[in-house]
């Protein structure tokens, strides 16, 4: 009788966190209704991305601060997943998705450290203020996508490709979207626009990526 690989997936601390971020959400709604709802929808609202530029509003606000955590543990629950279902040497439990959380919460703290430097390095803040907005409005988004699917996907029949091609088709549609949204910034530079792109974008993905496939 032939054996079948079977995944096995301790569900006890994944509910832990998916409880943790409807409690986020719910904070988050109690803070701002309306600036939950346009992050949401942003893909479909460029006057949100407008008015958030226009606000400026800090890093360090509360909502801010909320939707930035989520995103993270959101994201870190799908790559922990994608590695589990693609890697002999990664096993789906806490301490494991502790260190992707630890990672990813470090990456994008440090790429927004380095952005900050930039900015006020070459006083360019006017000028990408609405870029980075908009390219954190579009991550956040895919994240409340990415949130659904997941849960789909490890309380139902849906096999872990459904997860992998989905987080693939989201991240090109931020990409496409940030592009279309900044094409005058970006084509006017060009070249420092590839270079952010390999150097923050790109490679992250690259390596994660290949480690998955």
């Amino acid at each position: 009788m032939q054996a079948l690989e079977k995944i096995v997936i301790n569900r006890n601390w994944i509910t832990l966190i998916i409880l943790l971020l409807l409690i986020l959400i719910v904070l988050l709604k109690s803070l701002n209704k309306e600036r939950l709802k346009g992050f949401v929808f942003v893909l479909f609202n460029k006057n949100f991305i407008t008015t958030e530029a226009d606000d400026n509003p800090s890093f360090f606000n509360g909502f801010n601060l909320l939707l930035f955590l989520f995103s993270t543990i959101t994201l870190s629950l799908t790559i922990s997943f994608l590695l589990d279902t693609k890697s002999y040497l990664f096993d789906t439990s806490f301490s494991s998705f502790l260190i992707v959380f630890t990672i990813v919460l470090s990456y994008f703290l440090l790429k927004k450290f380095l952005e900050f430097l930039l900015v006020r390095l070459f006083l360019i803040q006017k000028q990408l203020l609405f870029y980075t907005i908009s390219k954190t409005s579009y991550l956040y988004t895919i994240s409340f996508v990415l949130f659904i699917v997941y849960i789909l996907t490890v309380y139902s029949a849906l096999k872990a490709s459904v997860l992998l091609y989905s987080t693939l088709f989201l991240l090109v549609i931020r990409f496409i979207a940030h592009i279309v949204i900044n094409k005058k910034l970006i084509f006017s530079k060009l070249f420092y626009f590839i270079l952010y792109i390999c150097a923050l974008e790109i490679a992250p993905l690259f390596l994660l990526f290949k480690l998955i496939l």
